[in-house]
């Protein structure tokens, strides 16, 4: 099994977006990517061919592999519906309304997004998945599907995506490792720092740092750029530059643009390679 998994130091770290530019790597290589997020919270959804919802950030992720979205790569999608309740859409469409009263019977959703997973690596090269918001909510943790749940299920390795701009990245980056439980923190394999503006230089103690701390390696440094993307929850930047008539073409143009800029930044994509062949 050939698999990744971009986990985020906080919700808006930038996992959404660089699972879209490693997608966009692997399709340039000719991998067959496919993109993959067990659980998502939020009310920008896409809807597939076949009428169903996935959450707009699979479907920025689909395109960017050359794919049509299917409900297989956002088995769940969880929409706020106000008052503390949630409604549950599982394989793109309406099962329950969810409350604090009402909890989801995980064992049964678990076992719905592990079957969407294998379905889906079977019809692809390599299952490129996000997590949802942060992997160290300690109160998450139990009943989390899209970080810890997904690894412990499938045993994917992982990589964590910090974004520097709001300041505290290293303390981001140990934190996340630290609260990690003890039996997946192996699968975590190395860190991004995104959004940084100006000489990666001055962060190499800080790396260091964090290597010697951890045992993950920094992956790359991806500079700060003023490229809009879809925008999959409140967490999102909804700003930058989007040019031409054709939107769809337009994101992926972007895209195109910061794979480039990551690139030549030092985003080390050989070993982002050699990590998605690490699941067994």
């Amino acid at each position: 099994m050939k698999a990744i998994i971009f986990l985020g130091t906080a919700s808006g770290a930038g996992k959404t977006t660089l699972n879209a530019v490693y997608c966009r790597h692997l399709r340039q290589i000719g991998a067959r990517p496919a993109p993959f997020k067990a659980s998502n919270l939020s009310l920008n959804s896409y809807v597939t061919a076949d009428g169903r919802e996935i959450g707009m950030g699979q479907a920025f992720q689909a395109w960017a592999c050359g794919l049509e979205p299917t409900i297989e790569m956002n088995p769940v999608l969880l929409k706020p519906t106000g008052k503390g309740t949630m409604q549950l859409m599982l394989l793109g469409k309406p099962v329950a309304d969810l409350s604090s009263t009402r909890p989801m019977d995980r064992e049964k959703v678990l076992a719905t997004v592990g079957a969407a997973f294998d379905r889906l690596q079977d019809s692809c090269g390599v299952v490129v998945c996000e997590g949802s918001g942060s992997p160290a909510e300690l109160n998450l943790q139990k009943t989390d599907l899209a970080n810890v749940g997904l690894m412990r299920l499938r045993q994917v390795p992982a990589v964590l995506v910090a974004d520097i701009e709001r300041g505290g990245v290293f303390a981001a980056i140990y934190g996340t490792w630290l609260l990690m439980p003890p039996d997946v923190r192996p699968l975590l394999k190395g860190f991004i720092i995104n959004r940084f503006r100006g000489d990666a230089v001055i962060l190499r103690y800080g790396i260091d740092r964090i290597t010697e701390l951890t045992g993950m390696p920094c992956l790359g440094v991806v500079p700060y750029r003023a490229l809009r993307f879809p925008a999959e929850d409140s967490m999102s930047d909804t700003e930058g530059r989007l040019s031409g008539q054709d939107v769809h073409q337009a994101f992926l143009d972007n895209l195109d643009r910061l794979l480039a800029d990551a690139t030549d930044a030092g985003l080390d994509l050989a070993t982002l390679d050699r990590i998605a062949s690490l699941s067994t």
